[in-house]
Order: C-alpha cells, then structure tokens, then sequence
C-alpha cells in the first residue's frame, strides 16, 4: 500500500467512526488546524501535580512525607484500574488473569520496597515534630485501600474476627461494614463510641465504601476465580498469583510498613508511642492480629495458622 493509499485508508475510518456517533467529519478534521499539539507537561499535567504539596510546617522533611504518601496513592489508583479490568471482563482467560494479578502485585512489591525512603529518608527529630500537626489524620484513612481491600476479596473475609463466625455472605452490608476488621482502630466495641478520626473518614466516605462492597460482591477478584471453569481454577500459575498477591498485600507490605513505624514511634525514643490517629496501631497492623485473608481456601490450615509469623511461603 503506498501513501496516497494508506491516506485514503484512515481517512475511511476516520468518516466510519464519526459517522457512529452522528458526527461530520469535516468538522472534527478541521479542529485539528486549531489545536495545539501536545507536550509533555500538558499531557501529564506536570504543573498541576507539582504544585499539590502543601506543607504545614517549616520543617524540610515534611515534604519528603507528603511526597512519598501521594506517590502511594497514585500507586493504589494504578491498583484499582487493573483490579477493574478483572472484575470488568466478561468470560475473563486465565492468562489475562494471571497477567492483571502480576501487575497488581508488581505495584504492591514496589510499595514495600519504597518503604526505605520513609525509614531512612526522613531525620527522626524532624518527623516527630512535623507529626504533631498531623493529628488526628492518619494513613488509616486511605480511602482508596480499603476500595481495593473490596474489590479483592469478599466481605466476610474483611470481618473483624472476633465476631466473623456470626457473619456470613447474607449479612447486610450495613451491618458488615460496622463490624469491618478495620473499625477496631476507632471503635469502642462495648460502648459502640467512634473516635474523631473513624467518624470523619465515615462521614466523608461511607456512601462510596457501601457502593463499593455492593458493587463487586460479585466480581471481586475471589468471586471472579470462582466463576472460572474448575481446570481454570486448577491454573498452578494464576493460583501462585493469587497466593502471591494475597502474602504480599496483607503481610509483606504491612509488615514494611508496622516495622517503619515502629522505628519513629517506639525505637526513637522520641514520641509518646501513639499513631496520630490514637489507635492501638501494633495490634490495629500486625497480620497475625489482624488475620485478614483474601483468598483463605488457597492456604493450608498450617500456613493459615502461621499468618503473619514469616514462615508462609
């Protein structure tokens, strides 16, 4: 095909596809004699981004904080995108499966990894005066992990364990999400009392969190591994992506993360050994408390009994 011909080509298809959606041609192409041609920095939005670190003190370590928690949720925003193009297809394949769940693990693993610019990027005396003005915030209130907690696993499988045995996929989802494994980091069980930072993260996100549950009750990434024919769900490759993603989630990750905290808060001798947010974080953080799971039935009863304890393969 020469030129002229490849020309014509595109320009055929270029009339077929407005012509979908009643729209001329000769418009469209002409808007193009106006347009701008693209750049870098428009199409990535670089001034918009670098402009949304907003300190509140003067110290310069702060920004380093403010940096790295937003590289994370652009990070988790990548997370979600994969997770929707798994809950989204249609007679999903095992290998398009497998390859979404190794992206989603690759973004994971890079999170743990990154860790070390917390841990070692930041000067104590500075992060334990910079934190003060961060109460009662806390990461706790990533709203964007706990839509991917939802999208990956089933409800039941995000109950608190204490009252999980009295809970099943029949509970409403009301009452499901009051007794999520993450409401004992701002709830007084016995008096049903939240804190100030559970009531505001509710407040401004609660409506999204029981959309969210609702929605993916039935292609979360669990339920849509059930829906595959059985030799599917016998894919040793897919059921090491699962294993993979579920360890490096719900231990690995959080693992890096308690083990940074631990080094500010208690090792430096410096702060009252409080999160901001006021929770009870080493038990609120360490897996082999928490035992949140996402795909149980994939583990043994020993490596389930050894969660969090750095002895599961």
């Amino acid at each position: 095909m020469n030129t002229t011909d490849h020309s014509e080509a595109i320009l055929k298809e270029i009339e077929q596809k407005f012509q979908a959606i009643n729209q001329k041609t000769d418009v469209q192409l002409e808007g193009l004699l106006w347009s701008k041609l693209i750049t870098y920095w428009d199409y990535i939005q670089t001034d918009a981004l670098l402009n949304l670190q907003i300190q509140r003190t003067t110290l310069p370590d702060e920004m380093v904080f403010i940096m790295y928690h937003q590289v994370n949720e652009l990070i988790f925003k990548m997370i979600l995108w994969e997770i929707d193009q798994i809950a989204d297809t249609e007679n999903i394949q095992v290998d398009f499966f497998s390859e979404r769940l190794s992206r989603i693990t690759r973004y994971f693993d890079m999170l743990t990894n990154s860790f070390s610019i917390m841990e070692n990027g930041m000067e104590v005396d500075q992060y334990m005066k910079f934190r003060n003005t961060l109460t009662p915030a806390s990461g706790f209130q990533s709203a964007q992990y706990r839509m991917i907690e939802f999208a990956s696993t089933d409800v039941i499988n995000l109950t608190d364990r204490r009252y999980k045995d009295g809970f099943d996929e029949n509970t409403d989802l009301e009452t499901s999400f009051e007794h999520l494994y993450w409401q004992a980091a701002g709830k007084d069980y016995h008096t049903g009392q939240k804190s100030y930072l559970l009531n505001e993260f509710e407040k401004k996100y609660k409506e999204s969190f029981l959309r969210q549950m609702s929605s993916f009750k039935t292609k979360n990434i669990w339920q849509k591994f059930t829906q595959l024919p059985i030799e599917d769900q016998q894919n040793t490759a897919l059921i090491d992506a699962m294993r993979h993603y579920d360890k490096t989630v719900n231990i690995t990750w959080v693992m890096q993360h308690l083990n940074t905290a631990r080094k500010y808060i208690l090792e430096s001798g410096k702060g009252n050994g409080e999160a901001t947010g006021g929770s009870d974080w080493q038990k609120y953080m360490h897996p082999k408390y928490q035992r949140r799971i996402f795909f149980p039935k994939l583990w043994t009863e020993e490596e389930l009994s050894n969660w969090g304890n750095e002895t599961i393969a």
